[in-house]
């Protein structure tokens, strides 16, 4: 189970650490304008779990290698809109309740892809310099519903259900305020929100499918308590009864009991119910089986003997190109000539393809002290996403004629058994939603794996008009695809071919490029859009 997390990995993630913060003192009603109405019903006192947000994925490990075995299907439908939504479980519970050891053992028991675990302890607010000196004499309410950031916590939370990437802060409990460097989370196909208030923001379960309260008994939250902060936060026992008897248990009290009423199913003995937990992952499998889709097949049976867009341009045939071409197509090509001419192509192709990119006019002085009217790239940055791993193919021909250019990877590989494309992996620049990106893949058939890649770029905040996609050989309904669910997407080629068989191959095509290019054998039941691991 596993998301992107900072660097693109798809991989455990960390998207917070883990926090002990509380907000300043008081209950004011004025200040609760989107809570939940209070409701005292007398039960027994609870507290507060800490901040993680953490998910491990399906993998093989090996002495010098890490596999990831399970990808991402996709989330949008053949229009290339998001079509579902991940599925959001929110767990709450008084502090050391164990909420997080019931989202963990819900994540074990439910062994999907593509899991993250958000906790409220990463949305603490910043503390002023007047209640850092209150926190230190154990004096500030971190248990009020005061402390948290409701308005980022919803707003991140809604865009991570909605399929975008996410940048979640990163908490220190040592200096009560949150890091420089802030986490990116990105790729859930199912949440688990996790939080003592997470029942008591009425935005925040809007966005919840599933509510599950977590009800231990207040006497074993109490030495959980103890044993967490004395040792994991260096706390004395003294200010942390301290702060037990006059912050956490009115806390629970006022503000997390009463929100109990609101849960769809209450967990008694936290972790350790493993009927409960069978129970909901039954649920959530259920749900995840309705919102399947199928992508593939619906493009396969769309688009047909429509003009190919306006948004395509394809490389002029000349000789040279078409004599190329029959190289390249020549199944009796050495694979070192292969690469020879393919690299020719891509070079021409690049080269073709800077010219669509934004350009403004620029004076310059010559050397004979004239002016010179000439053109400048007129943009922030131009970076490239290499589709792996033929796509990679191409990355040294786009460096040949950008300088210092960004280059960005995402691995999508073809599901054998249900024929979907699936994102196993990505690595994105930083801020490339300010970029012009320039997406390289070699083949395109169906273009289900392009798709897919400027999908995910879309949810990076990559501007749609700022995408070009190149590669050397697609065929008409791969253009199509593209064209019809991003019509803003320029589209650039060498050359298109009109057909795709029932395997989803081009004809008359190139064969299997990336095994053609790295001298690997094709599988008998090889697509052109399979994408294999990358070469190391």
């Amino acid at each position: 189970m596993s998301a992107v997390c900072g660097d693109g990995r798809v991989s455990a993630m960390e998207c917070g650490e883990k926090s002990a913060m509380r907000s300043t003192s008081g209950g004011g009603e004025g200040s609760l304008d989107r809570l939940l109405p209070s409701v005292n019903t007398g039960l027994s006192p609870r507290k507060r779990t800490t901040s993680q947000c953490k998910s491990e994925p399906p993998l093989l490990r090996t002495s010098k290698r890490t596999i990831y075995t399970a990808g991402r299907p996709p989330w949008y439908n053949e229009h290339g809109t998001q079509s579902k939504e991940a599925f959001v479980i929110g767990l709450c519970g008084g502090s050391a309740s164990g909420k997080t050891t019931v989202a963990r053992k819900i994540i074990e028991a439910l062994d999907v892809p593509w899991v993250v675990l958000l906790s409220m302890d990463s949305f603490y607010k910043v503390l002023t310099a007047e209640q850092q000196l209150l926190a230190a004499k154990n004096d500030y309410n971190f248990d009020h519903p005061d402390a948290f950031d409701f308005c980022l916590l919803a707003h991140t939370l809604r865009k991570l259900k909605q399929g975008k990437s996410v940048k979640i802060p990163v908490y220190d409990f040592t200096k009560h305020g949150r890091q420089k460097e802030w986490k990116t989370v990105y790729g859930a196909s199912v949440i688990i929100f996790e939080g003592i208030m997470a029942f008591a923001d009425k935005d925040l379960l809007k966005l919840l499918d599933m509510k599950i309260f977590v009800d231990t008994d207040s006497d074993i939250r109490l030495v959980r308590r103890l044993r967490r902060d004395i040792t994991e936060r260096g706390r004395d026992i003294e200010g942390v009864i301290k702060q037990y008897n006059k912050f956490v248990k009115p806390a629970f009290e006022q503000y997390i009991e009463p929100t109990m009423r609101l849960a769809d199913i209450v967990v008694p003995r936290g972790g350790g119910n493993m009927v409960a937990i069978d129970l909901i992952v039954q649920h959530v499998h259920s749900q995840l089986e309705e919102r399947e889709l199928s992508v593939r097949a619906a493009l396969a049976s769309a688009h047909q003997a429509q003009p190919l867009p306006q948004t395509l341009s394809v490389l002029e045939s000349t000789p040279q190109v078409r004599g190329m071409h029959t190289i390249i197509r020549n199944k009796e090509t050495s694979r070192d000539e292969f690469i020879f001419y393919s690299k020719r192509l891509m070079r021409l192709l690049i080269e073709r393809a800077l010219s669509f990119l934004p350009s403004q006019v620029h004076t310059v002085q010559t050397p004979q002290g004239e002016d010179y009217e000439g053109r400048t790239f007129h943009g922030k940055r131009i970076t490239g996403v290499s589709i792996l791993r033929a796509g990679e193919t191409m990355e040294p021909a786009l460096r040949a004629v950008c300088k210092d250019v960004r280059i960005g990877k995402i691995l999508i590989q073809t599901n054998q058994d249900t024929g979907e494309p699936e994102l196993h992996y990505l690595r994105l620049p930083k801020d490339i939603g300010e970029d012009h990106v320039i997406l390289m893949d070699c083949t395109v058939s169906t273009g289900a794996a392009a798709m897919m890649a400027i999908r995910v770029l879309l949810d990076h905040d990559v501007q749609e008009e700022k995408i070009l996609l190149v590669s050397l050989l697609m065929a008409e309904m791969g253009v199509h695809s593209v064209a019809y669910a991003f019509p803003q997407v320029k589209i650039m080629t060498t050359a298109v071919d009109k057909k795709v068989n029932d395997l989803f191959h081009i004809i008359p095509g190139i064969g299997n490029f990336g095994d053609r290019y790295f001298g690997t054998d094709a599988p008998p039941d090889w697509s052109d859009e399979d994408m294999d691991e990358p070469s190391c």
